[in-house]
């Protein structure tokens, strides 16, 4: 089967683990614990990560205790992720947010630099219905992603395996891995998107998810009425 362009972060996650090196800081994302504790998220609520990477949320709120299942559509992150966190090996599991569907809704889920990577319409609605479709009656989910709020902009998706020279953060060192995908729009377009997908808005602002992402928009959201 052919293989999605939202999936050649398979292959940039699998090429940098080559050289003994990790693509995303460890640095936690200060919105998600904002977001938990404004919304009361407890350790005995039923939490979704969708796109954990390398693990960078899901290791602290797993240590926390936390009842997360924390997801990729990468195998690879999964793989790094059970290996670096063995005694949660069983809260990794790989799912396509945009395609699949679970046979669990949630209180709380988060998504940090995910519905960027998705281009297409179609495949930015299939994210947002996964989101409303996991929620629970009464769940909020946490959305970021890249932007100012006014740009709109979006990559060839024939491009997104294409090997590509970035610089590793990490070292400074300029590596070799896949393109990926990238589509940024405005504030404007990102609330309609959620709107159109049956999905309100609690609340919406700026964040930066340091050093990874230094500006992002994101949105808290629950389930409403589609239109």
């Amino acid at each position: 089967m052919r293989q999605k362009y939202y999936e050649a972060y398979d292959d940039r996650y699998r090429q940098i683990h080559g050289q003994n090196l990790q693509w995303s800081s460890d640095q936690p994302s200060a919105i998600v614990a904002r977001t938990m504790e404004r919304f009361s998220i407890s350790r005995g609520d039923a939490l979704l990560e969708i796109g954990c990477g390398e693990g960078r949320d899901a290791a602290v709120l797993l240590r926390e205790g936390y009842r997360l299942l924390a997801t990729d559509i990468s195998p690879e992150a999964i793989r790094y992720c059970r290996e670096k966190l063995p005694a949660y090996a069983e809260q990794f599991q790989r799912v396509n947010c945009v395609a699949d569907k679970l046979e669990r809704r949630f209180d709380f889920i988060y998504a940090v630099a995910v519905v960027h990577m998705l281009v297409a319409d179609e495949d930015r609605d299939g994210f947002y219905a996964f989101v409303r479709e996991h929620l629970k009656p009464g769940g909020v989910a946490l959305i970021c992603t890249m932007g100012d709020g006014q740009l709109e902009l979006q990559s060839d998706v024939a491009a997104a395996f294409d090997v590509a020279e970035r610089i590793h953060e990490g070292t400074g060192k300029m590596v070799q891995v896949a393109g990926t995908s990238c589509r940024m729009v405005s504030f404007e377009t990102f609330c309609r998107e959620l709107r159109r997908n049956g999905l309100a808005v609690l609340s919406q602002g700026f964040t930066a998810v340091e050093p990874d992402f230094p500006q992002m928009m994101y949105a808290v959201v629950k389930r409403a009425a589609l239109d």
